[in-house]
């Protein structure tokens, strides 16, 4: 019975070991990352390792929680959002 339980904990060990080899990669592993990318300009800058590369290696840039607002009331006061709604969101 020992050993029974002995086996299947070691299969279960080894199952879920190999599904966490990939989370941290080898340094070499980093520096071919870049040149693998499709759609990736050689012009672009080198981001930190692990962060999101946009498509076409253009960097995005944040808005602002006012220039947010001025968007949303732009689009209230333009009639978007009421067309929106009547149209994509009536359900």
């Amino acid at each position: 019975m020992k050993s029974l339980t002995l086996a299947i904990a070691f299969i279960g060990v080894t199952a879920t070991a190999s599904a966490f080899a990939q989370s941290t990669p080898a340094p070499s592993q980093q520096n071919a990352a870049p040149a693998l990318q499709v759609a990736a300009n050689s012009t672009a800058a080198v981001n930190a390792a692990g962060s999101w590369v946009p498509p076409y290696g253009q960097p995005t840039v944040g808005k602002t929680r006012a220039q947010v607002y001025r968007e949303l009331v732009h689009a209230e006061q333009d009639g978007q959002l009421a067309y929106l709604n009547s149209t994509i969101y009536a359900h």
